[in-house]
Protein backbone atom coordinates (compact mmCIF):
# COMPACT_ATOMS: atom_id res chain seq x y z
CA UNK A 1 0.00 0.00 0.00
CA UNK A 2 2.34 2.51 -1.13
CA UNK A 3 0.35 5.20 -2.73
CA UNK A 4 -0.60 6.72 0.37
CA UNK A 5 1.19 7.22 3.57
CA UNK A 6 0.97 9.04 7.34
CA UNK A 7 3.48 11.21 8.04
CA UNK A 8 6.20 10.47 10.33
CA UNK A 9 4.83 12.84 12.85
CA UNK A 10 1.19 11.06 11.87
CA UNK A 11 2.74 7.71 12.94
CA UNK A 12 4.23 9.39 16.27
CA UNK A 13 0.53 9.30 18.05
CA UNK A 14 0.35 5.72 17.16
CA UNK A 15 -1.68 3.87 18.05
CA UNK A 16 -3.81 6.00 19.75
CA UNK A 17 -3.80 8.85 16.57
CA UNK A 18 -4.29 5.77 13.73
CA UNK A 19 -6.88 4.43 15.66
CA UNK A 20 -8.77 7.76 15.82
CA UNK A 21 -8.22 8.52 12.25
CA UNK A 22 -9.75 4.94 11.27
CA UNK A 23 -12.39 5.73 13.57
CA UNK A 24 -13.28 8.90 11.67
CA UNK A 25 -13.39 7.30 8.10
CA UNK A 26 -15.74 4.55 9.48
CA UNK A 27 -17.64 7.30 11.12
CA UNK A 28 -17.89 8.87 7.37
CA UNK A 29 -18.37 4.97 6.09
CA UNK A 30 -21.51 5.13 8.03
CA UNK A 31 -23.21 7.90 6.70
CA UNK A 32 -21.88 7.43 3.35
CA UNK A 33 -23.41 3.79 2.67
CA UNK A 34 -26.95 4.53 4.60
CA UNK A 35 -27.01 7.29 1.93
CA UNK A 36 -26.49 4.39 -0.76
CA UNK A 37 -28.99 1.55 0.26
CA UNK A 38 -31.41 3.44 3.27
CA UNK A 39 -33.32 3.57 -0.13
CA UNK A 40 -34.00 -0.67 0.09
CA UNK A 41 -35.96 0.31 3.26
CA UNK A 42 -38.07 3.02 2.14
CA UNK A 43 -39.15 1.64 -0.81
CA UNK A 44 -42.29 0.44 -0.38
CA UNK A 45 -43.40 3.93 1.45
CA UNK A 46 -41.56 5.79 -1.58
CA UNK A 47 -43.11 4.25 -4.40
CA UNK A 48 -46.55 4.19 -2.92
CA UNK A 49 -45.78 8.03 -2.16
CA UNK A 50 -44.46 8.66 -6.18
CA UNK A 51 -47.44 6.35 -7.02
CA UNK A 52 -45.11 4.06 -9.06
CA UNK A 53 -44.62 -0.05 -8.75
CA UNK A 54 -41.67 -1.46 -6.28
CA UNK A 55 -39.73 -2.32 -8.96
CA UNK A 56 -39.66 0.77 -10.77
CA UNK A 57 -38.43 2.52 -7.33
CA UNK A 58 -36.06 -0.33 -7.41
CA UNK A 59 -34.07 1.00 -10.27
CA UNK A 60 -33.22 3.92 -8.05
CA UNK A 61 -30.93 1.25 -6.68
CA UNK A 62 -29.72 0.13 -10.13
CA UNK A 63 -29.25 3.86 -11.24
CA UNK A 64 -27.05 4.64 -8.40
CA UNK A 65 -25.03 1.24 -8.69
CA UNK A 66 -24.39 1.77 -12.17
CA UNK A 67 -23.52 5.09 -11.79
CA UNK A 68 -20.59 3.82 -9.51
CA UNK A 69 -19.77 1.40 -11.60
CA UNK A 70 -19.10 3.50 -15.05
CA UNK A 71 -17.52 6.57 -13.33
CA UNK A 72 -15.78 5.81 -10.12
CA UNK A 73 -12.34 4.35 -11.84
CA UNK A 74 -12.09 7.29 -14.16
CA UNK A 75 -13.03 9.86 -11.21
CA UNK A 76 -10.79 7.91 -8.45
CA UNK A 77 -7.87 8.01 -11.36
CA UNK A 78 -7.55 11.68 -11.76
CA UNK A 79 -8.23 12.73 -7.95
CA UNK A 80 -5.73 10.04 -6.33
CA UNK A 81 -2.84 12.35 -5.64
CA UNK A 82 -5.16 14.98 -3.75
CA UNK A 83 -4.92 15.67 -0.36
CA UNK A 84 -6.79 12.74 1.79
CA UNK A 85 -8.18 15.34 4.24
CA UNK A 86 -9.34 17.38 1.68
CA UNK A 87 -11.05 15.37 -0.48
CA UNK A 88 -13.01 13.42 2.10
CA UNK A 89 -14.42 16.70 3.47
CA UNK A 90 -15.30 17.79 -0.19
CA UNK A 91 -17.03 14.34 -0.60
CA UNK A 92 -18.73 14.53 2.86
CA UNK A 93 -20.70 18.11 1.62
CA UNK A 94 -21.08 16.39 -1.71
CA UNK A 95 -23.47 13.98 0.00
CA UNK A 96 -25.21 16.53 2.61
CA UNK A 97 -26.11 18.75 -0.38
CA UNK A 98 -27.56 15.69 -2.55
CA UNK A 99 -29.29 14.44 0.13
CA UNK A 100 -31.18 17.25 0.60
CA UNK A 101 -32.45 17.43 -3.13
CA UNK A 102 -33.32 13.96 -2.16
CA UNK A 103 -35.54 15.44 0.39
CA UNK A 104 -37.08 18.44 -1.61
CA UNK A 105 -37.96 15.65 -4.17
CA UNK A 106 -40.95 16.23 -6.34
CA UNK A 107 -41.32 13.28 -8.50
CA UNK A 108 -39.07 9.95 -9.35
CA UNK A 109 -36.97 11.96 -11.81
CA UNK A 110 -35.75 14.82 -9.75
CA UNK A 111 -35.17 11.94 -6.98
CA UNK A 112 -32.96 10.45 -9.69
CA UNK A 113 -30.77 13.01 -10.35
CA UNK A 114 -30.30 13.19 -6.07
CA UNK A 115 -29.22 9.55 -6.24
CA UNK A 116 -26.88 9.97 -9.36
CA UNK A 117 -24.36 12.96 -7.58
CA UNK A 118 -23.80 10.83 -4.40
CA UNK A 119 -23.30 7.87 -6.55
CA UNK A 120 -19.97 9.61 -8.38
CA UNK A 121 -18.15 10.72 -5.27
CA UNK A 122 -18.83 7.29 -3.23
CA UNK A 123 -16.56 4.94 -5.07
CA UNK A 124 -13.44 7.99 -5.22
CA UNK A 125 -14.30 7.91 -1.13
CA UNK A 126 -14.33 3.95 -0.93
CA UNK A 127 -11.14 3.40 -3.07
CA UNK A 128 -9.40 6.34 -0.55
CA UNK A 129 -10.65 5.71 2.02
CA UNK A 130 -9.66 1.67 2.26
CA UNK A 131 -6.30 2.50 0.72
CA UNK A 132 -5.63 5.18 3.59
CA UNK A 133 -6.63 3.23 6.42
CA UNK A 134 -4.26 0.46 5.22
CA UNK A 135 -1.46 2.69 5.20
CA UNK A 136 -2.13 4.39 8.46
CA UNK A 137 -2.35 0.88 10.19
CA UNK A 138 0.63 -0.64 8.26
CA UNK A 139 1.04 -4.16 6.14
CA UNK A 140 0.84 -6.18 9.36
CA UNK A 141 -2.66 -4.80 10.40
CA UNK A 142 -3.62 -3.70 6.40
CA UNK A 143 -6.68 -6.51 6.44
CA UNK A 144 -7.97 -5.37 10.07
CA UNK A 145 -7.88 -1.67 8.99
CA UNK A 146 -9.72 -1.97 6.24
CA UNK A 147 -12.28 -4.15 8.42
CA UNK A 148 -12.56 -1.29 10.73
CA UNK A 149 -13.77 0.89 7.80
CA UNK A 150 -15.87 -1.43 6.75
CA UNK A 151 -17.26 -1.38 10.25
CA UNK A 152 -19.63 1.57 8.69
CA UNK A 153 -21.18 -1.05 6.58
CA UNK A 154 -22.19 -3.09 9.49
CA UNK A 155 -22.80 0.23 11.87
CA UNK A 156 -25.47 1.26 8.63
CA UNK A 157 -27.24 -1.73 8.33
CA UNK A 158 -27.31 -2.03 12.71
CA UNK A 159 -28.30 1.63 12.89
CA UNK A 160 -28.81 3.65 9.73
CA UNK A 161 -30.84 1.33 7.26
CA UNK A 162 -33.48 0.62 10.21
CA UNK A 163 -33.52 3.35 11.84
CA UNK A 164 -34.16 5.52 8.42
CA UNK A 165 -36.98 2.70 7.75
CA UNK A 166 -38.46 3.35 11.61
CA UNK A 167 -37.68 7.06 11.10
CA UNK A 168 -40.14 7.21 7.76
CA UNK A 169 -43.06 6.20 9.81
CA UNK A 170 -42.40 9.49 11.75
CA UNK A 171 -40.94 12.21 9.34
CA UNK A 172 -41.52 10.56 6.05
CA UNK A 173 -38.61 9.25 3.93
CA UNK A 174 -37.71 12.67 2.86
CA UNK A 175 -37.62 13.58 6.60
CA UNK A 176 -34.80 10.70 6.54
CA UNK A 177 -33.00 12.20 3.49
CA UNK A 178 -33.04 15.33 5.89
CA UNK A 179 -31.51 13.60 8.84
CA UNK A 180 -29.08 12.15 6.39
CA UNK A 181 -28.01 15.46 5.13
CA UNK A 182 -27.40 17.11 8.67
CA UNK A 183 -25.17 14.05 9.57
CA UNK A 184 -23.16 14.20 6.01
CA UNK A 185 -22.70 18.26 7.11
CA UNK A 186 -21.39 17.36 10.75
CA UNK A 187 -19.32 14.56 9.63
CA UNK A 188 -17.32 17.00 7.20
CA UNK A 189 -16.89 19.27 10.14
CA UNK A 190 -15.50 17.01 11.98
CA UNK A 191 -12.95 15.56 9.59
CA UNK A 192 -11.81 19.63 8.82
CA UNK A 193 -10.90 19.49 12.82
CA UNK A 194 -10.05 16.41 13.94
CA UNK A 195 -8.31 14.21 11.19
CA UNK A 196 -4.49 14.66 10.74
CA UNK A 197 -3.36 15.76 7.32
CA UNK A 198 -1.20 12.82 6.17
CA UNK A 199 1.47 12.84 3.60
CA UNK A 200 0.15 13.40 -0.21
CA UNK A 201 0.14 10.36 -2.24
CA UNK A 202 2.61 10.88 -5.35
CA UNK A 203 1.14 10.96 -8.81
CA UNK A 204 0.61 8.52 -10.98
CA UNK A 205 -0.40 8.76 -14.62
CA UNK A 206 -3.74 6.93 -16.03
CA UNK A 207 -2.02 4.76 -17.81
CA UNK A 208 0.08 3.18 -15.10
CA UNK A 209 -2.44 3.18 -12.82
CA UNK A 210 -4.58 0.89 -15.64
CA UNK A 211 -1.44 -1.54 -15.93
CA UNK A 212 -3.29 -3.48 -12.97
CA UNK A 213 -6.37 -4.52 -15.98
CA UNK A 214 -3.25 -6.59 -17.57
CA UNK A 215 -3.53 -9.11 -15.17
CA UNK A 216 -5.78 -12.31 -15.68
CA UNK A 217 -6.05 -12.68 -12.15
CA UNK A 218 -6.69 -9.61 -10.76
CA UNK A 219 -9.39 -9.34 -13.53
CA UNK A 220 -10.59 -12.65 -12.72
CA UNK A 221 -11.25 -11.26 -8.86
CA UNK A 222 -12.86 -8.22 -10.34
CA UNK A 223 -15.55 -10.70 -12.43
CA UNK A 224 -15.88 -12.44 -8.77
CA UNK A 225 -16.99 -9.64 -6.90
CA UNK A 226 -19.74 -8.68 -9.48
CA UNK A 227 -20.96 -12.54 -9.08
CA UNK A 228 -21.08 -11.84 -5.54
CA UNK A 229 -22.55 -8.52 -5.12
CA UNK A 230 -25.14 -9.70 -8.09
CA UNK A 231 -26.28 -12.73 -5.50
CA UNK A 232 -26.16 -10.82 -2.45
CA UNK A 233 -28.80 -8.14 -3.49
CA UNK A 234 -31.00 -10.11 -5.99
CA UNK A 235 -32.80 -10.38 -2.57
CA UNK A 236 -31.47 -7.89 -0.32
CA UNK A 237 -32.59 -4.95 -2.70
CA UNK A 238 -35.99 -6.49 -1.49
CA UNK A 239 -35.97 -7.61 1.75
CA UNK A 240 -38.05 -5.15 3.21
CA UNK A 241 -40.69 -5.99 0.60
CA UNK A 242 -40.31 -9.95 1.16
CA UNK A 243 -40.30 -8.88 5.19
CA UNK A 244 -43.64 -7.56 4.50
CA UNK A 245 -45.14 -9.47 1.76
CA UNK A 246 -44.45 -12.80 2.37
CA UNK A 247 -43.14 -12.74 5.89
CA UNK A 248 -46.36 -10.82 6.75
CA UNK A 249 -44.33 -8.51 8.90
CA UNK A 250 -46.24 -4.77 9.69
CA UNK A 251 -44.71 -2.03 7.76
CA UNK A 252 -43.98 -0.30 11.17
CA UNK A 253 -41.92 -3.51 12.49
CA UNK A 254 -40.06 -4.23 9.36
CA UNK A 255 -37.30 -1.72 10.57
CA UNK A 256 -36.66 -3.97 13.79
CA UNK A 257 -36.06 -6.82 11.87
CA UNK A 258 -33.80 -4.96 9.34
CA UNK A 259 -31.94 -3.65 12.84
CA UNK A 260 -31.29 -7.61 13.40
CA UNK A 261 -30.22 -8.41 10.24
CA UNK A 262 -27.54 -5.53 10.54
CA UNK A 263 -26.67 -6.62 14.51
CA UNK A 264 -25.58 -9.68 13.38
CA UNK A 265 -23.59 -8.49 10.48
CA UNK A 266 -21.66 -6.87 12.90
CA UNK A 267 -19.86 -10.62 13.46
CA UNK A 268 -19.74 -10.75 10.16
CA UNK A 269 -17.72 -7.91 9.10
CA UNK A 270 -15.21 -8.82 12.04
CA UNK A 271 -15.26 -12.56 10.61
CA UNK A 272 -14.10 -11.36 7.32
CA UNK A 273 -11.42 -9.03 8.59
CA UNK A 274 -10.22 -12.06 10.76
CA UNK A 275 -9.80 -14.56 8.20
CA UNK A 276 -9.81 -12.64 4.95
CA UNK A 277 -5.77 -12.27 4.71
CA UNK A 278 -4.88 -15.72 5.30
CA UNK A 279 -6.99 -17.00 2.35
CA UNK A 280 -9.17 -14.34 0.27
CA UNK A 281 -10.10 -16.93 -2.01
CA UNK A 282 -10.92 -19.50 0.47
CA UNK A 283 -13.09 -17.50 2.81
CA UNK A 284 -14.54 -15.91 -0.23
CA UNK A 285 -15.58 -19.32 -1.37
CA UNK A 286 -16.93 -20.12 2.37
CA UNK A 287 -18.73 -16.83 2.36
CA UNK A 288 -21.44 -17.56 -0.74
CA UNK A 289 -22.41 -21.35 0.16
CA UNK A 290 -23.10 -19.74 3.49
CA UNK A 291 -24.53 -16.75 1.63
CA UNK A 292 -26.84 -19.24 -0.60
CA UNK A 293 -27.61 -21.32 2.47
CA UNK A 294 -28.88 -18.33 3.77
CA UNK A 295 -30.44 -17.05 1.79
CA UNK A 296 -32.59 -19.99 0.13
CA UNK A 297 -33.55 -20.78 3.61
CA UNK A 298 -35.34 -17.28 4.53
CA UNK A 299 -37.67 -17.63 2.04
CA UNK A 300 -38.63 -20.80 2.31
CA UNK A 301 -39.50 -20.45 6.07
CA UNK A 302 -40.89 -17.22 5.94
CA UNK A 303 -43.71 -17.98 7.55
CA UNK A 304 -42.26 -19.30 10.76
CA UNK A 305 -41.05 -16.28 12.35
CA UNK A 306 -38.63 -17.86 14.68
CA UNK A 307 -37.28 -20.06 12.02
CA UNK A 308 -37.18 -16.44 9.73
CA UNK A 309 -35.19 -15.00 13.02
CA UNK A 310 -32.68 -17.99 12.93
CA UNK A 311 -32.01 -17.42 9.04
CA UNK A 312 -31.81 -13.85 8.48
CA UNK A 313 -29.19 -14.03 11.57
CA UNK A 314 -27.13 -16.16 9.12
CA UNK A 315 -27.90 -13.94 5.92
CA UNK A 316 -26.86 -11.05 8.03
CA UNK A 317 -23.22 -12.61 8.78
CA UNK A 318 -22.32 -13.87 5.87
CA UNK A 319 -23.79 -10.54 3.86
CA UNK A 320 -22.06 -8.32 5.93
CA UNK A 321 -18.53 -10.62 5.60
CA UNK A 322 -18.46 -10.31 2.12
CA UNK A 323 -17.84 -6.80 1.86
CA UNK A 324 -14.88 -6.87 3.75
CA UNK A 325 -13.43 -9.94 2.18
CA UNK A 326 -14.12 -8.68 -1.85
CA UNK A 327 -11.98 -5.34 -1.13
CA UNK A 328 -9.14 -6.57 0.67
CA UNK A 329 -9.06 -9.93 -1.82
CA UNK A 330 -9.44 -7.59 -5.09
CA UNK A 331 -6.74 -4.89 -3.41
CA UNK A 332 -4.43 -7.94 -2.58
CA UNK A 333 -4.56 -9.31 -6.30
CA UNK A 334 -2.94 -5.73 -7.43
CA UNK A 335 0.47 -5.04 -7.69
CA UNK A 336 -0.06 -1.33 -7.48
CA UNK A 337 -2.19 1.18 -7.46
CA UNK A 338 -4.51 0.09 -4.82
CA UNK A 339 -6.69 3.11 -4.75
CA UNK A 340 -7.34 2.23 -7.82
CA UNK A 341 -7.91 -1.46 -7.23
CA UNK A 342 -10.27 -0.50 -4.47
CA UNK A 343 -12.18 1.98 -6.80
CA UNK A 344 -12.45 -0.85 -9.77
CA UNK A 345 -13.83 -3.46 -6.76
CA UNK A 346 -16.52 -0.61 -5.45
CA UNK A 347 -17.70 -0.20 -8.93
CA UNK A 348 -17.82 -3.95 -9.99
CA UNK A 349 -19.81 -4.65 -6.73
CA UNK A 350 -21.55 -1.87 -7.99
CA UNK A 351 -22.43 -3.42 -10.89
CA UNK A 352 -23.65 -6.46 -9.52
CA UNK A 353 -25.59 -4.19 -6.89
CA UNK A 354 -27.35 -3.07 -9.86
CA UNK A 355 -27.82 -6.36 -11.73
CA UNK A 356 -29.18 -7.76 -8.32
CA UNK A 357 -31.56 -4.73 -8.01
CA UNK A 358 -33.28 -5.66 -11.93
CA UNK A 359 -32.97 -9.61 -11.77
CA UNK A 360 -34.65 -9.49 -8.60
CA UNK A 361 -37.34 -7.16 -9.77
CA UNK A 362 -37.91 -9.07 -12.89
CA UNK A 363 -37.91 -12.21 -10.44
CA UNK A 364 -41.08 -10.75 -8.30
CA UNK A 365 -43.01 -9.51 -11.45
CA UNK A 366 -43.01 -12.90 -13.38
CA UNK A 367 -42.48 -15.40 -10.69
CA UNK A 368 -42.94 -13.82 -7.56
CA UNK A 369 -41.43 -13.17 -4.35
CA UNK A 370 -41.24 -16.67 -3.20
CA UNK A 371 -38.88 -17.30 -6.16
CA UNK A 372 -36.44 -15.08 -5.28
CA UNK A 373 -34.49 -16.80 -2.55
CA UNK A 374 -33.72 -20.01 -4.94
CA UNK A 375 -32.51 -17.20 -7.88
CA UNK A 376 -30.43 -15.42 -5.40
CA UNK A 377 -28.91 -18.63 -3.67
CA UNK A 378 -28.11 -20.08 -7.74
CA UNK A 379 -26.01 -16.96 -8.01
CA UNK A 380 -24.26 -17.47 -4.90
CA UNK A 381 -23.64 -20.82 -6.21
CA UNK A 382 -22.00 -19.64 -9.30
CA UNK A 383 -19.91 -17.74 -7.33
CA UNK A 384 -18.58 -20.42 -5.53
CA UNK A 385 -18.08 -22.94 -8.85
CA UNK A 386 -15.82 -19.92 -10.45
CA UNK A 387 -13.50 -20.16 -7.55
CA UNK A 388 -11.17 -23.05 -8.36
CA UNK A 389 -10.56 -21.38 -11.60
CA UNK A 390 -9.52 -18.51 -10.51
CA UNK A 391 -7.44 -19.66 -7.43
CA UNK A 392 -6.01 -21.51 -10.74
CA UNK A 393 -5.17 -18.25 -12.25
CA UNK A 394 -2.98 -16.68 -9.08
CA UNK A 395 -0.56 -19.79 -9.44
CA UNK A 396 -0.38 -19.53 -12.44
CA UNK A 397 0.57 -15.53 -11.92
Amino acid sequence: MSSTSSSPADRADAPAGRGLSILLLAISAFVIVTTEFVIVGLLPSLARDLDVSISTAGQLVTLFAFTVMLFGPILTSLVSHFDRKRLFVAILVLFAAANTLAALSSNLWVLAIARIIPALALPVFWGTASETAASIAGPDRAGKAVSNVYLGIAGAMVLGIPLGTLATGVIGWRGTFFALALLSLLMAVLLQIVMPTLERPSRLRLKEQASILKSPFFLANLALSVVVFTAMFTAYTYLADLLERLAGIPSDQVGWWLMGFGVTGLFGNWLGGQFVERAPLRVTFIGVVALAIAIAATVSVADHPLLLAIAIVFWGIANTALYPICQVRVMQAATHAQALAGTLNVSMANAGIGLGAIIGGAVIERFGMVSLGMVAAAIALLAAVAIPFIRRLGRQA
